[in-house]
């Protein structure tokens, strides 16, 4: 099949390239001249393990083809997918959806033959009704067909997730679109992805509730890990023993820092402006929202009392500083709240990311980038254990720290107590 992905951000690009990897003809659009240049040198703009190769395969193979000519790639394809972003207007609730209506306006102008236009970027309920409107305004509703059909990819992990979803969710009741795309999935469908065809409305709910709920898991154990401090238990004994239960699950039972990255934070955000833009009360989602922002303050309260309150000229270093592993997205990592505090109280930080420096960081002084685990925890204060990429599971820190009496809060809970014990260092968990 013939597909346009417009955006080539997260979604768009991995999901483009891998719609490409099963046998279509896709073009990624994006208006960014300078992105496009460097895809089509196979010059990828995001980390995501694996997605160079594809890119490279399937540039060579002639079927993944990048461009900034919107309206020929809309016109050339079959398939129009809205990939483009969707963050929370400044100092609101409320998800900016600026840029998918002026796709949509795009899109109007450019139609000549019958197109499925489908909706992945993160939306509002009834956005897709809004979507129908503007197009049909210029098109007649027979040459045209509005899709919601949301992804459900983690950073990180995103190309294993989309070759096998736990299912592909298509929102419409056209049911000439909902015989093309179940033949679109098939290649998926056939490895088991369960397919679900719902309203567009219950669809955009769904990719909104599947985060929220996902975002309460995080939470949830992040609170429990505060009251297991307090009584000397060990959160991961708690996290096990609930997740054993096949009724709720271990994933996303891992104590550790605030939820970030680009869905969690403006995803419950939008659910709850929508709640209430519909008079309903969504208190948990709020509560949970509440909670993860002053998740944060917890860790730098502790970080205080680690240090005896003495933060002033310690040498601390950060291990990791995006909000997950596998990812360089650093888009409301807690990193961004702790380094800036702690620098402000005179601390001299070093940070060592897989991903590289952050330019995030670059006005702060004494906050400074280190290219090895090595350089950046020599004789150090104290490490933060902030990320849990794999090359920070198996560090001789005795051996690279260099100092005798050094600190480790290990934020993600990789180490062992006890190891840290036998080995003489002072060693703090969260939960534990």
């Amino acid at each position: 099949m013939k597909l346009c992905m417009i955006g080539t951000g997260y979604v768009g690009l991995v999901s483009g390239v891998c719609f490409a990897d099963l046998g279509n003809d896709v073009i990624c659009v994006d208006k960014d001249l300078s992105k496009i240049n460097s895809l089509q040198k196979s010059i990828i703009p995001i980390y995501e393990p694996g997605l160079e190769e594809l890119v490279r395969k399937n540039s060579k193979s002639g079927r993944l083809k990048f461009s900034t000519d919107l309206s020929t790639s809309i016109q050339k394809s079959d398939i129009i997918f809205i990939c483009v972003g969707t963050p929370t207007k400044k100092n609101k609730y409320e998800a900016d959806l600026s840029q998918v209506y002026s796709v949509a306006n795009i899109i109007s102008k450019n139609i000549k033959s019958f197109k499925i236009i489908i909706n992945k970027s993160t939306v509002p309920v009834m956005t897709g009704d809004k979507l129908e409107k503007i197009i049909s305004k210029k098109i007649k509703k027979n040459l045209f067909s509005v899709v919601s059909n949301p992804e459900f990819l983690r950073e990180g992990e995103a190309i294993r997730d989309f070759i096998y979803p736990d299912r592909v969710l298509i929102g419409t009741s056209d049911k000439r679109s909902n015989r093309i795309l179940k033949n679109l999935y098939s290649p998926l469908i056939s490895k088991g992805a369960k397919y679900l065809n719902t309203s567009r409305r219950a669809a955009e709910l769904i990719k909104y509730a599947s985060n929220a709920f996902l975002a309460t898991k995080i939470t949830f154990i992040n609170e429990l890990a505060n009251l297991s401090e307090k009584l000397d238990i060990n959160i991961e004994d708690v996290s096990i023993g609930i997740g054993s239960d096949k009724r709720i699950g271990s994933r996303f039972l891992r104590a550790g820092p605030a939820y970030g990255g680009s869905c969690f934070p403006k995803d419950t955000r939008a659910l709850v402006y929508t709640s209430k833009a519909s008079k309903t009360n969504l208190s948990v989602i709020e509560t949970v929202i509440k909670s993860n922002n002053k998740r944060s303050d917890l860790l730098l309260k502790r970080i205080n009392s680690i240090l005896n309150k003495k933060i002033k000229n310690k040498k601390i270093t950060f291990l990791g500083v995006t909000f997950k592993a596998n990812t360089d997205d650093m888009r409301e990592s807690s990193s961004l709240k702790m380094i800036p505090y702690l620098n402000k109280r005179g601390a001299k930080i070093r940070y060592y990311d897989p991903t590289g420096k952050k330019s995030e960081f670059d006005k702060f002084k004494n906050v400074n980038y280190k290219p090895n685990i090595k350089e950046a925890c020599v004789n150090s204060d104290l490490i933060i254990i902030h990320t849990e990429w794999n090359e920070f599971k198996l560090i001789d820190l005795k051996r690279i720290v260099k100092k005798r009496n050094f600190i480790v809060y290990d934020m993600r809970n990789i180490y062992s107590p006890e190891k840290m014990r036998k080995q003489n260092i002072k060693y703090f968990g969260v939960g534990r």
